[in-house]
């Protein structure tokens, strides 16, 4: 690990979103050293217990150097906590973000999470539509830009409610995008994805993938919950 040359994109942070099944025998204090590790290397760690059959857990790990990402996965896996599936993608500032403070640029680039307070956490991926009828990639810019600004102040309604990570991942994986939502509630989550479904940039041009939800906690809250 440590002779392996940095890979780190030109700007912003590389993300890896781990969906495991907790083995039953996971080593909790290898898990412990796994998540420490990743920050002693200007890493950081979300963990979430997940509901339903998908996942027991997400382990979201942000960090400009994949190498760390892929150290991480393998220590986890040597821990007892295996991906069951996973998605990779990067921290961005989008084309239609022109004119922005810097301050909020580098908010998107170098997130601090988890954020206090939002408890509730959704992962889904989703790319822009591609289709005989409706074409993202068919529009102009301007049409584009003011589809993305209507649907930026759709979303500023649920301010306070919701923390949106937008991460891009064209060419990395298998959709275009990574969306990470963090709530107050469950039904914040849910409204809000709701809502923005009506909004012309989603109603006519987004394809969704699988969902992932849960609950924000703590590395002893997400294990006590999750290991049989």
């Amino acid at each position: 690990m440590d002779t392996s040359p940095a890979l780190v994109p030109t700007t912003g942070l590389t993300v890896l979103h781990l969906f495991c099944r907790a083995d039953i025998e996971v080593d909790r204090g290898a898990v412990a050293d796994a998540i420490s590790w990743v920050g002693e290397h200007d890493g950081q760690v979300v963990l979430a217990a997940i509901l339903g059959h998908k996942a027991d857990c997400c382990v979201m790990a942000l960090c400009a150097d994949a190498w760390v990402l892929r150290e991480l996965q393998t220590r986890l896996n040597r821990a007892g906590l295996v991906a069951a599936d996973s998605y990779l993608s990067l921290t961005e500032v989008s084309e239609y973000a022109a004119g922005m403070p810097q301050e909020m640029l580098d908010a998107r680039l170098y997130p601090s999470l988890p954020p206090a307070g939002l408890p509730a956490f959704c992962f889904y991926p989703m790319s822009k539509r591609r289709g005989d009828k409706d074409n993202w990639y068919s529009l102009d810019y301007a049409r584009r830009e003011e589809l993305m600004r209507g649907h930026g102040k759709v979303g500023r309604e649920f301010k306070g409610r919701i923390l949106q990570v937008i991460t891009g991942s064209t060419g990395l994986d298998d959709f275009e995008w990574g969306v990470t939502l963090f709530g107050a509630h469950l039904d914040d989550l849910k409204d809000c994805v709701y809502t923005m479904r009506f909004d012309e940039a989603s109603a006519n041009f987004a394809d969704f993938g699988p969902f992932y939800t849960g609950m924000v906690g703590t590395l002893d809250d997400v294990l006590t919950h999750v290991v049989a």
